[in-house]
């Protein structure tokens, strides 16, 4: 006997935002996947340690019943694959980071040149890393409008060094499918670096002409890959 499919509509998107964001950032991507009958969940990362971030992504998948789609923008790339529910079946990475077993975020992001334009990172006086004002016009989100522009800078949210030095667990990625978006006029994570991370997890590619930030610049992008995914995992 085959096993049942699942209906796409059965199919529960998490989406868990990077570092400097928050689950707003992804407002144009949850009202299409919702106005599509998708159950739509936008996880909180704290952002103060790697495991404070597993474990808050753990206690918001125990809120869902479905088989999920778990998605992951830049820094949550390495959070989604370091979580262990047997929900998760699979990844979807939108520019996003994706570590090796023993190595660390910081070893991936900084992995290569960097873009000309790309920010100079580091702790402030109470250890929490921003980014530079100047920096979501530059490299950020250079493809965003300027209300947009306002909005994420004046939203963001740090991210202390603990969430990145730290080396990750065995990833998701080695027993799961997984589809990454790959932006290739990203100027925060180079899409050669996206590109020889996507290859090394044998991801499903998509590509396209999009900043660091496509959930707000171009989300027609992203919830084409999500899609994707997620007809993937109902017809399994």
């Amino acid at each position: 006997m085959s096993p049942q499919k699942i209906s796409l509509q059965n199919v529960d998107i998490v989406l868990v935002h990077g570092a400097w964001g928050d689950g707003s950032g992804w407002a144009k991507v949850i009202a299409p996947l919702s106005a599509s009958g998708f159950a739509v969940t936008a996880a909180p990362l704290p952002l103060t340690s790697f495991a404070d971030d597993i474990a808050a992504l753990e206690r918001a998948l125990e809120r869902v019943t479905a088989p999920v789609v778990l998605v992951g923008h830049a820094y949550a790339g390495a959070v989604i694959a370091s979580v262990r529910s047997e929900k998760v079946k699979a990844l979807v990475y939108v520019a996003a980071l994706a570590p090796e077993e023993g190595e660390t975020v910081a070893d991936v992001f900084y992995r290569g040149e960097p873009h000309p334009q790309a920010p100079k990172l580091a702790p402030d006086s109470h250890g929490f890393i921003y980014l530079p004002h100047e920096a979501f016009a530059a490299a950020y989100a250079q493809n965003a409008r300027g209300e947009e522009l306002a909005v994420l800078a004046a939203a963001q949210r740090p991210i202390s060094p603990a969430c990145i030095t730290v080396p990750v667990p065995r990833p998701l990625w080695k027993g799961r499918p997984a589809w990454f978006l790959i932006a290739e006029e990203d100027r925060m994570i180079s899409a050669a670096n996206q590109h020889f991370m996507a290859e090394r997890m044998q991801a499903t590619q998509r590509s396209f002409p999009v900043d660091h930030t496509p959930m707000t610049t171009a989300p027609e992008a992203v919830v084409e890959v999500i899609r994707d995914a997620a007809a993937a995992v109902a017809g399994a």
